[in-house]
């Protein structure tokens, strides 16, 4: 059976989101972050875009490409509250689900649509029913694979909708740049580049063997794309990986004290998080970034189950332990669990330092 699938992208969601709680703001320049020197653009609305910002970019940056900036503060109880609804419409659709982020899924609509047609008809009806319960706009992309579906998303962004039919995959794939490529990234497309590989037509002219010798186990995945084949199903209540917590100070940490204080605060914030979730973990993972931007990584897994904050605390003193502090200045912590399970099942008995 042909399969149809569906890729449906919030446009500018936590944006977005704002400029609908906050109707003074709509049609304005707004991203969502902190406005200071050390801050970091997390989201920016299709207005702001127009002058170049981006998410991640430092927001001294974005003032200077936009001094009108609106900066907003980051509330993520408000986006999963609007993400919800966003998902229970995806399930009134279609029982095959795959969350790709907050805002992002694909979804399978092979046993109740007949063709591409009917299932673009379940993609525009997803689009009003978004609008109607939430008065946000979001792009959709139809096409026979996960692949396809993703790239036709971004075609007519924002509010944008469009088909991949079969006939069209090789046109549609040949002339395409290789940066617009879902699965290459920056640094992949530089490489290519540096092989005379620029649009899916050069893609598709490099044989196999040229790929896996030079792009690893990754040159299959792109000799099959570049032909549009893309057999990965949509994998429906796919499980979190992992949950965690972190922040990048305003003035970098110099002492034990406010290391100390700070990762305790982080800690807090983490077990309030795994609760709400209702998932217990193993392993306790800390992240440290220090001014020079070099970051580390401790992680420990208990032969249990972490199942209280003072669990999480006393194994978090030990891998603070095995991180030297001493004369350096801390730029970001962040502390996640991970290894998941529901709080009800019981779990295998595993040990391993990282």
């Amino acid at each position: 059976m042909d399969r149809k699938i569906l890729h449906i992208d919030m446009d500018a969601f936590f944006a977005s989101i704002e400029q609908k709680d906050r109707p003074e703001l709509k049609g304005r320049p707004v991203v969502v972050g902190s406005d200071s020197s050390r801050g970091v653009v997390a989201a920016a609305s299709y207005e702001a875009r127009k002058y170049g910002i981006r998410s991640a970019m430092p927001s001294i940056t974005a003032k200077r490409l936009c001094p009108g900036l609106v900066f907003t503060k980051h509330r993520m109880y408000r986006y999963r509250e609007v993400s919800s609804i966003i998902f229970d419409i995806f399930h009134n659709y279609s029982p095959l689900v795959e969350a790709l982020s907050i805002d992002e899924a694909f979804l399978d609509v092979s046993m109740t649509a007949a063709n591409l047609d009917a299932a673009t008809a379940i993609a525009r009806n997803i689009k009003k029913e978004i609008r109607d319960k939430t008065g946000l706009g979001c792009s959709a992309g139809i096409s026979v694979n996960k692949f396809l579906a993703k790239l036709s998303s971004d075609v007519n962004k924002p509010d944008g909708l469009y088909i991949i039919y079969p006939s069209d995959i090789d046109q549609f794939i040949c002339s395409l740049p290789i940066e617009r490529f879902f699965g290459i990234g920056k640094v992949t497309a530089e490489k290519m580049h540096r092989f005379g590989i620029h649009t899916g037509t050069d893609l598709r002219r490099a044989d196999l063997s040229f790929l896996e010798r030079n792009f690893g186990k990754a040159g299959m995945f792109f000799y099959d794309i570049a032909r549009g084949i893309d057999n990965r199903k949509v994998e429906a209540g796919r499980i979190r990986k992992s949950i965690g917590a972190e922040l990048t100070f305003e003035k970098d940490l110099t002492t034990d004290f406010e290391i100390i204080a700070e990762l305790y605060k982080l800690e807090k914030e983490l077990w309030a998080r795994v609760e709400k979730q209702d998932k217990r973990g193993k392993t306790l993972t800390v992240k440290v970034k220090f001014d020079d931007f070099r970051q580390i990584t401790k992680s420990y897994t208990l032969d249990r189950q972490i199942d209280s904050f003072s669990v999480l605390h006393s194994t978090m003193q030990r891998l603070r332990e095995q991180i030297y502090f001493k004369r350096k200045r801390v730029r970001l912590l962040g502390v996640s669990i991970s290894n998941l399970e529901d709080e009800h099942l019981p779990g295998e008995q595993l040990k391993i330092w990282i």
